[in-house]
């Protein structure tokens, strides 16, 4: 069972939702960062989704294209997130999950990148430009290492395309809340919460929801439909404007909400 698994398990021992919290690494700088996941596991957040800044990231919104620009320009590298992940693992131990491209990781050798980043901390991968279909080496190799690989679902995907991912599904699946890219915006989670049901009855993979959630309301109201929640462009939005100090009370905020 890995780190992320543990945790999944325990918050339903627990009969509690997930709060994953996603930070670019690098962006506004490394230390802010550091300090931003120290915050955000103060502040009851139970994984991090940890950006790795790419040129073209096809599921980004504007907030996060923000944040990867300003890291790539800061030098941020995978092996300098390599560094971070290791200063992390000097202070924590809550799950950590790369968010990242597959051009940047084919680059640096999918078997490197899997076992480097395992050797240095970080938990599984979550690698949206990769359709299952074509993912059938990485996942083996991401197994073999004990690395989960997340994959996704949409308001959009089929029956029988949840079954197949479904089948080979491991850590958690996320649910893109709307087709589109992430940003904070007023969303009926009651769809995606229909392909969250769907999924429930295939797998016992815990399920989590992101795209679109930045208030306790919207956090409260698409927890309904999930066993956690992820938060990104609210979070980041305070990092760059310089607010590290807002990051912990707005978590809380999240935690609360969902804790009802």
């Amino acid at each position: 069972m890995t780190r992320l698994e543990k945790t999944f398990e325990d918050l339903k021992n627990a009969h509690k939702k997930g709060l994953i919290i996603y930070i670019m690494a690098g962006a506004p700088d490394m230390e802010t960062a550091i300090e931003a996941v120290k915050a955000a596991e103060k502040a009851g957040a139970n994984a991090i989704e940890l950006g790795l800044p790419f040129s073209d990231p096809l599921a980004d919104g504007p907030v996060i294209q923000e944040a990867g620009i300003k890291s790539i320009r800061n030098g941020t590298s995978l092996k300098s997130i390599l560094e971070l992940v290791k200063e992390i693992r000097t202070f924590s131990a809550i799950p950590l999950i790369g968010m990242g491209y597959i051009n940047n990781v084919m680059k640096y050798g999918e078997e490197n990148f899997v076992k480097d980043f395992k050797a240095a901390g970080l938990d599984g991968a979550i690698i949206p430009d990769v359709p299952h279909e074509e993912s059938d080496d990485l996942r083996k190799i991401c197994k073999e290492n004990d690395f989960n690989f997340i994959e996704f679902v949409t308001p959009g995907t089929t029956e029988d395309r949840i079954k197949e991912i479904c089948t080979s599904a491991n850590g958690f699946i996320y649910a893109v809340s709307v087709n589109g890219v992430t940003g904070v915006r007023d969303l009926d989670y009651a769809q995606i919460g229909k392909v969250t049901e769907r999924v429930e009855k295939e797998t016992d993979v815990p399920v989590a929801i992101g795209f679109g959630i930045g208030s306790p309301k919207a956090a409260e109201n698409a927890a309904k439909y999930a066993d956690a929640i992820i938060v990104g462009s609210a979070v980041v939005r305070r990092l760059l404007d310089g607010k590290l100090s807002e990051v912990a009370p707005f978590i809380k905020s999240l935690r609360d909400a969902i804790d009802k």
